[in-house]
C-alpha cells in the first residue's frame, strides 16, 4: 500500500464511513446501526458542535478506515483524557501499518490538546487487535471492569 494518510472525515465521506461500519458489525458479529441511527451518527459527526470526532484512512481516493475518538476527564490526572471509541480498518487492508497511522495521529492530537492519556477497550476475543496495543506500549488495566447501563 501507498500512499496512505490519515485524515479529518468530511460530510461527503459519510456513505464510505457508513459502509464500514456496517464491516465492523459484522466483524464483530453485531447488528448494525438502523437507518436512524445512521442518520444520527452523521449528524452527530458532523454538526455545528460534533459529539466525536472522526479520522480516515485513505489511499489513492479509496477509504480504508476509521477511528471515532472524543474527549473525556480524568478527576486523577486533572487533565483530558482522548477516548477511542471505534477504530477500524477494512479486512483486506490490515497488516499494513494502517493501525500505527492512526495511533501516531491520535497521539499527536491528544498532546496537542494536553491530555493526560487516551484510553479504548477491545473485545476479549480480538487477539490480533490485544497483540497489537500490547506491541505500541499500552497496558490492560486488570483491575478495571466496564459497566452498561442500556436506556
Amino acid at each position: 500500500m501507498e500512499n496512505i494518510k490519515i485524515r479529518p472525515a468530511l460530510k461527503s465521506d459519510s456513505k464510505s464511513i457508513l459502509r464500514l461500519i456496517n464491516e465492523l458489525a459484522e466483524f464483530e458479529k453485531l447488528d448494525p446501526p438502523d437507518s436512524r441511527g445512521k442518520r444520527r451518527i452523521i449528524k452527530d459527526a458532523f454538526s455545528g458542535k460534533p459529539l466525536f470526532n472522526v479520522l480516515l484512512a485513505e489511499s489513492n481516493g479509496d477509504i480504508l478506515g476509521y477511528a471515532f475518538y472524543f474527549f473525556t476527564y480524568s478527576s486523577f490526572l486533572a487533565k483530558k483524557t482522548l477516548y477511542l471509541e471505534d477504530i477500524f480498518i477494512s479486512g483486506k487492508f490490515r497488516n499494513k501499518g494502517i493501525g500505527k497511522l492512526f495511533f501516531a495521529d491520535l497521539k499527536r492530537i491528544a498532546k496537542k490538546n494536553k491530555c493526560g492519556r487516551m484510553e479504548w477497550v477491545v473485545l476479549d476475543w480480538n487477539k490480533n487487535a490485544i497483540e497489537f496495543y500490547t506491541k505500541l506500549g499500552a497496558e490492560e488495566l486488570k483491575m478495571w471492569k466496564t459497566f452498561r447501563l442500556k436506556l
